[in-house]
């Protein structure tokens, strides 16, 4: 089976096809469509061989994009598939799926109504998801799709977990409560962990640290989400890039009264110019703020300590609420690359009985790796996330479910 993975964003789509007819898989091709709809758009597209192309060309909105993409994949020069007749489902990542849903599900024209009713919990990220399944409608009518949601696996938590403490009437009107993002690649990397460790999934505690620009740490019982430290929207929890994390709502409150913003203006304040772009004043990207550190930058410094303190917090707080931990994980760009970071969360938790292997984790960059030492109670790993995968998987036992039916 042929599978097509769609990552619609606001100017950009992510793509990837699997054939996932034998057991290990592997991706045929793969690329991105950037700056849809802006001057100077462009596709960049890698052969399963590893040869890159670029072509430019004029790309005024999604289905346009996802035209591009299917004439790549199927050309005769760079492509990968002889025909779109080939390509047998389509897997879309979606952000948001509320509470209405808590699994990855086929997409039918009900489903594509209570999409859109998600709209106003993402609107930044939902409608250009669902451009995406329109778009795909209308070229490859007769392919069956998938939604894949990014909140379902959060989907879980107990809702003494989930619930905020605000007027319960807030929640029953406008659904205002802890939903979770990165879902996707929690599942994943949880999964996988316990498959490296020996561990069955049933039966383990197991703490998952997605660090990237975006950064969320869950706690995973059993193989289901208890907890996440993003909420109602992505910009709770950790520090990040250039989000706020957590932040004390009077203070919020009193930079709007004393800067006299709106809702917009504050919104883009903790959203875009906060975290480690609003302490060093430098950039958002953890390579270049290290950089600033090595060169004895006091704000570059003060940022990284409190990116580090602030994940520890967090694995101590879940290791509390699961009653102890079988592992902890570090994904996502830095997660799986910035060694220091890795060094410095867990430098402190040996009480808890993480002993880190830190001549092994200075040579661990993006691969699959234990990074504890054989002594230590709670074992500390690296697992690369692979988000496209669990959406191919997913999509193709959907498929396969729906005609055997």
């Amino acid at each position: 089976m042929k599978i097509l993975v769609l990552n619609c964003g606001s100017s950009s789509i992510k793509y990837q096809l699997f054939n996932m007819d034998d057991e290990n898989h592997h991706v045929l091709g793969k690329g991105a469509v950037e700056k849809i709809a802006l001057k100077g758009s462009f596709l960049k597209h890698e052969k399963e061989n590893g040869e890159k192309v670029l072509l430019e060309g004029e790309i005024l909105d999604h289905q346009t994009g996802i035209d591009y993409i299917l004439g790549v994949l199927s050309s005769d020069k760079h492509g990968c598939i002889k025909n779109l007749e080939e390509i047998d489902a389509v897997g879309h990542r979606v952000v948001h799926g509320g509470e209405t849903f808590n699994s990855s599900v086929f997409i039918t024209n009900e489903v594509v109504e209570k999409m859109n009713e998600c709209i106003e919990l993402a609107p930044l990220h939902n409608p250009p998801n669902l451009s995406g399944i329109s778009a795909i409608e209308q070229l490859l009518p007769n392919v069956p799709q998938v939604g894949v949601f990014d909140t379902a696996f959060h989907q879980t938590m107990p809702k003494y977990s989930y619930m905020y403490a605000i007027p319960y009437s807030l929640y029953e009107k406008y659904g205002i409560r802890r939903y979770g993002f990165h879902g996707t690649s929690h599942k994943y990397v949880s999964k996988r962990a316990c498959e490296i460790l020996g561990l069955d999934i049933k039966n383990s505690k197991v703490i998952s640290c997605h660090l990237g620009n975006g950064a969320s740490i869950s706690a995973v019982k059993n193989g289901e989400s208890v907890d996440t430290s993003m909420g109602f929207t992505p910009v709770e929890g950790l520090m990040m890039g250039t989000r706020a994390g957590d932040l004390d709502i009077g203070a919020a409150t009193f930079i709007m009264d004393k800067e006299m913003i709106g809702t917009k203006s504050a919104s883009n304040l903790f959203n875009k110019q906060s975290g480690l772009l609003g302490i060093t004043g430098i950039s958002s990207d953890m390579r270049e703020i290290r950089e600033a550190a090595a060169k004895d930058d006091k704000m570059a410094k003060l940022a990284l300590d409190m990116y580090s303190y602030k994940i520890k917090k967090y694995v101590g707080a879940y290791a509390a609420a699961m009653g102890g931990v079988d592992a902890i994980i570090f994904t996502g760009g830095i997660g799986e690359n910035a060694v220091y970071v890795r060094e410095d969360v867990c430098e402190g938790l040996e009480y808890m009985g993480v002993e880190l292997d830190c001549a092994k984790n200075e040579t661990i960059y993006s691969k699959e790796e234990l990074i504890s030492k054989e002594s230590s109670k709670v074992k500390v790993v690296v697992v690369p996330t692979d988000e496209e995968l669990v959406i191919a998987r997913d999509t193709k036992q959907i498929v396969e479910e729906l005609a055997n039916r």
